[in-house]
């Protein structure tokens, strides 16, 4: 069984900044695919970025091209999800999950989710 806990969310104004953590327990972050996923009120689960055991990166949405950069430490055994440039519509609970085998799997473990919310 793996283990996922976000954290890092919290309410930031437009055009902020935020980085979330996914810290799993207890086996390795990089023996699992890692998404970033976000759910924001009245709306459907959303895919943004995911990490692959190898380290590649799949880009689920557009709407966070160029602004939102997932990341790795094997030492601390974190994912990590990058926010620039916040916008009301990024408003959403966040949520990281890990597959066994690659980014378009249908993950098998899930986090608690960290909410975040963009408003001035």
């Amino acid at each position: 069984q793996l283990q996922l806990v976000e954290s890092g969310g919290g309410l930031v104004q437009p055009g902020g900044s935020l980085r979330l953590s996914c810290a799993a327990s207890p086996l390795s972050v990089d023996s699992f695919a890692i998404g970033w996923f976000r759910q924001a009120p009245g709306k459907e689960r959303e895919g943004i970025l995911c990490i692959s055991t190898s380290g590649g990166t799949t880009t689920y949405a557009d709407s966070v091209e160029g602004r939102f950069f997932i990341s790795r430490d094997k030492v601390k055994n974190t994912v990590y999800l990058r926010m620039n440039n916040l916008t009301p519509e990024d408003t959403a609970v966040y949520y990281c999950a890990a597959d066994w085998v690659s980014c378009l799997g249908d993950y098998d473990y899930w986090g608690q989710g960290t909410q975040v919310t963009v408003s001035s």
